[in-house]
């Protein structure tokens, strides 16, 4: 990146706030969701906040990415996570299960800051490893984590259709 575009994505990162979720995001979360997916998810996400934004606190993660007061405020992207272990002899780790950025708001450092702020939580919980799963096909997940240090792991994917 050139140092003047450098820059420039600095002064626009500074402009972000994260936060935890709250239920007045609630709507925000499911449209932007539904943005980028194609699908509206109401009662998922509303699980969803039930489950990470109000409880265990101290191990689940719900975070969302809010403009400055000129983007009036409005929910940028969002991350979500918990700390988890034991799951075939894995010690505790923080997981990234959700991850989204609006897509008019990208290359200006929410996807950077929500990472951050996820692996912030994380070291503060005692955890020391961060995971995620990614689609292989996704490459914008894809090169934005692998941007971020993320590898492959230790552990293979395994799938079954119970079709058959």
């Amino acid at each position: 990146m050139a140092d003047s575009e450098e820059m420039q994505a600095n002064a626009l990162k500074g402009q972000i706030s994260i936060r935890r979720a709250r239920a007045e995001d609630l709507d925000q979360v499911i449209a932007l969701d539904a943005k980028v997916t194609g699908l509206a998810k109401p009662e998922y996400w509303q699980d969803i906040f039930e489950r990470y934004a109000t409880r265990r606190l101290d191990e689940r993660f719900f975070l969302v990415a809010e403009g400055s007061e000129s983007d009036d405020g409005t929910i940028l992207g969002f991350i979500i996570g918990e700390v988890r272990g034991w799951e075939f002899g894995s010690a505790p780790c923080g997981w990234v299960f959700a991850f989204s950025v609006d897509p008019g708001t990208r290359l200006r450092g929410v996807g950077e800051s929500l990472f951050d702020a996820i692996s912030d939580r994380f070291r503060g919980a005692g955890i020391q490893t961060m995971r995620t799963m990614v689609a292989r096909d996704n490459r914008l997940h894809m090169a934005f984590f692998r941007s971020e240090g993320m590898v492959a792991g230790p552990y293979i994917q395994l799938e079954k259709s119970l079709d058959d």
